[in-house]
C-alpha cells in the first residue's frame, strides 16, 4: 500500500472507524513523550497497519457482542489493512480475569482445540478469508509456549504489583480477601506480549480490554517497538436491555443460531437498545431508519440475520415469524424440521400430527385436533379426518400444536 492508498482509505473509512468507537488511545499525541495520533499513522505509513484482535476461546459459540469488534476488524481490511486475528490457545489455559470474582476454569488442550475449530466457522461471515493478504491467522502459543524463564522474568519486571492490583477484578478480590493465584498476573502480560509478538499497529478490544491492551503499549516500547493503538468498541447490552449480553444470563443471540431463532429474538429488541444494535451490528445509515419502531424492530431483525444467514434464510424466518406471531407462538426459539419422506400419502391429519413427533399417540393428536390446540400455518384445524394427498401441499409449512411445539413439514 502507498502513501497516497493509506492517505485515501483514512478519508473513506473515517466515519466507519469512528461509529460505534468508545475510544481511540492515545487520541492525542503525549506533550511529555510526543506520539502521532492513529490518524497521523494511517496517513504517514507507507505500509498496511497490523490490526490486533485476540480471542481467548474459552467456549463454543460466539454472540452478538463478540461481532462487534470482529465487524470492525472486517472494516481495516476492507480499507487495505492486514488483521491479525489472534486465538489466544496458550492464555485460553488461564483465562482472563478482567471482571471476575473468582479464579477461572483452566481449559485442556483437546478443549481450546475445539472451540477453536469453532470460532472460525463463525466468524467466516464477518471477516474477509478470501482476499490475499488481508488476514493472519495466529495462535499464541506460536511463542508463549517458547518462553523460557529469563524472558518471563523479563515481562514481570515491567509491572508492579500495585499495578496488578489496580486492575479490575483483582482489586474486589483483595479486599475480599478471595484467592488471587499469581498465573493471573502473568496473564495481561501474555495478552501485552502477543501485540509485540506480531508488532500491531493497532489493537481492538471491548471497553474492559483498556488495561491489557495499554499493557501491550507498555511492553512494545520496553522491546524498542512503536506502541500501538487501542480502538475499544462498547459492551453490547443484551436483548434483556438491562445486562451485558452473555449465554449464561440467556439475554443473548447466537451466531450459530438458526434463522428463525435470531430474528424471533431480534425483532423483540426493546426500543431504547435499537440505535444501538443498528449502529454495532449493522451499516445501516441511521439517519434512514424507519419511524415506527415496530418497522424498526423487524428491519433490525432481517438486516442480521441477512448478514449471517444470508437473504433468503432471513425472510423465510420473517414470514415463519409472522405466522408463529399469528398462531400465538412467538416464545418459540426455532421450528425443528421434518421430513415427510418415511409418510405415505394420501395421510389424515391426525397421523401426521402423531408421526412428526407433537404428540406421542395417534389417540392424543386427535384430542388435540378436537380440543384446537392445533394449527398449520397459523390457521386453526380441527377436522380429526382432515386429509392430505400428496407431500407436496404441505412443503414448507408450519404444523403447531398449542403455543411452544412446532415443526416445518418438508415434502
Amino acid at each position: 500500500m502507498t502513501s497516497e492508498a493509506t492517505c485515501a482509505s483514512i478519508y473513506s473509512l473515517s466515519s466507519g472507524l469512528r461509529r460505534g468507537i468508545s475510544e481511540i488511545f492515545p487520541d492525542q499525541p503525549d506533550s511529555e513523550q510526543p506520539e502521532e495520533n492513529l490518524e497521523q499513522r494511517l496517513l504517514s505509513s507507507s505500509r498496511p497497519l497490523r490490526i490486533k484482535l485476540g480471542i481467548d476461546p474459552t467456549g463454543s459459540e460466539i454472540h452478538l457482542g463478540h461481532s462487534i469488534p470482529m465487524r470492525k476488524l472486517r472494516a481495516f481490511q476492507d480499507a487495505g489493512h492486514v488483521a491479525v486475528l489472534i486465538f489466544g490457545d496458550f492464555t485460553a489455559r488461564i483465562g482472563d480475569p478482567t471482571g471476575k470474582s473468582d479464579v477461572r476454569k483452566q481449559l485442556t488442550d483437546e478443549e481450546v482445540a475445539e472451540n477453536v475449530k469453532t470460532y472460525l466457522n463463525q466468524v467466516r461471515p464477518i471477516l474477509d478469508f478470501e482476499t490475499p493478504g488481508r488476514l493472519e491467522i495466529r495462535y499464541n502459543s506460536e511463542w508463549l509456549s517458547q518462553l523460557d524463564l529469563s524472558k518471563i522474568l523479563d515481562l514481570l519486571s515491567t509491572m508492579t504489583t500495585q499495578q496488578m492490583l489496580a486492575k479490575e477484578g483483582f482489586a474486589e478480590r483483595y479486599e475480599k480477601n478471595s484467592p488471587i493465584y499469581l498465573h493471573e498476573f502473568l496473564y495481561p502480560l501474555m495478552q501485552g506480549y502477543d501485540s509485540v509478538a506480531v508488532e500491531a499497529d493497532v489493537e481492538i478490544g471491548g471497553t474492559d480490554q483498556k488495561f491489557n491492551i495499554a499493557v501491550g503499549r507498555d511492553l512494545q516500547r520496553h522491546f524498542g517497538l512503536s506502541p500501538q493503538f487501542g480502538l475499544l468498541v462498547p459492551i453490547l447490552l443484551g436483548t434483556d436491555g438491562v445486562q451485558k449480553m452473555s449465554k449464561s444470563l440467556g439475554n443473548y443471540v447466537g451466531l450459530l443460531e438458526p434463522p428463525l431463532t435470531m430474528y424471533s429474538k431480534l425483532e423483540k429488541t426493546p426500543d431504547p437498545l435499537l440505535p444501538q444494535y443498528f449502529e454495532l451490528l449493522t451499516d445501516f445509515n441511521l439517519a434512514e431508519l424507519p419511524p415506527n419502531p415496530r418497522d424498526r424492530q423487524k428491519l433490525l431483525a432481517l438486516t442480521v440475520v441477512s448478514q449471517y444467514h444470508g437473504e433468503a434464510a432471513a425472510r423465510q424466518a420473517q414470514q415463519d415469524a409472522e405466522v408463529l406471531v399469528k398462531g400465538q407462538a412467538g416464545q418459540a426459539d426455532a421450528v425443528p424440521e421434518f421430513s415427510l419422506k418415511a409418510i405415505q400419502f394420501p395421510v389424515k391429519l391426525f397421523y401426521l400430527v402423531s408421526a412428526s413427533g407433537l404428540c406421542k399417540s395417534s389417540s392424543d393428536a386427535r384430542r388435540q385436533i378436537q380440543g384446537g390446540a392445533i394449527r398449520l400455518e397459523g390457521e386453526k384445524v380441527d377436522q380429526v379426518d382432515l386429509t392430505f394427498e400428496t407431500p407436496e401441499t404441505l412443503d414448507g409449512k408450519i404444523l403447531q400444536m398449542g403455543k411452544n411445539k412446532f415443526v416445518r413439514l418438508l415434502a
